[in-house]
């Protein structure tokens, strides 16, 4: 069995390889073969076909994300450790190199094929995870907002917009220094906007 699984990641791996060297389109299973170092009737063993490859790769980088961000709100605790423990977690996430590989094949392959951008929404419980933490600070009276949501894709934009996308873009991954500071700041930047004023300093 832990050869099979051995075997199996093999051929992942050089299906990402495959996939970011030449697209979804441009793949072949029997250069996807050669680079596994393995027989076309092998990869056909575990895959059914470029499209079940591509869903497992998926399927893969959802279920890191969903291990990674395992942080759901607690009302008993403060609000903004556990924005910087969120935040922290999707740095985990961001600064693993297995999990932005996948991302970056996946995305290069959604702008191109609406079907493939439809797998990659399926399999992502990302913006749930988040709206769920959110919700729950709203309903707690910790987060002061209409729309906990909105404040769910403002914290995740906050993280994004200068680790995630140059990450993907450069294929650099950034700095744990840098990844604290930015979600220190998101954090931060939460709790002045929509963070419920402490006992006793409500406006009158």
């Amino acid at each position: 069995m832990a050869l099979r699984e051995s075997k199996r990641r093999q051929i992942v791996d050089a299906a990402i390889s495959e996939f970011l060297e030449n697209g979804f389109g441009g793949a072949s299973m029997d250069r996807i073969a050669n680079r596994a170092m393995v027989s076309k009737r092998t990869v056909y063993n575990h895959f059914e076909s470029k499209e079940d490859l591509f869903r497992t790769i998926v399927d893969m980088a959802g279920e890191e994300a969903r291990t990674t961000l395992n942080v759901a709100y607690d009302p008993s605790r403060p609000l903004r450790p556990q924005l910087v423990e969120l935040g922290q977690a999707e740095g985990r996430l961001i600064r693993s190199a297995s999990f932005m590989r996948m991302m970056r094949m996946a995305l290069g392959e959604v702008l191109r094929d609406a079907t493939l951008a439809a797998e990659l929404n399926r399999c992502s419980d990302h913006l749930t995870i988040f709206n769920a933490f959110f919700a729950g600070a709203k309903a707690s009276g910790a987060l002061v907002t209409d729309d906990s949501e909105m404040v769910s894709a403002q914290f995740i934009a906050l993280i994004k917009a200068t680790t995630f996308w140059p990450s993907v873009l450069s294929g650099v991954p950034i700095s744990a220094a840098d990844m604290d500071r930015v979600v220190d700041l998101g954090a931060t930047t939460i709790m002045a906007a929509f963070g419920a004023p402490a006992p006793g300093l409500e406006s009158d």
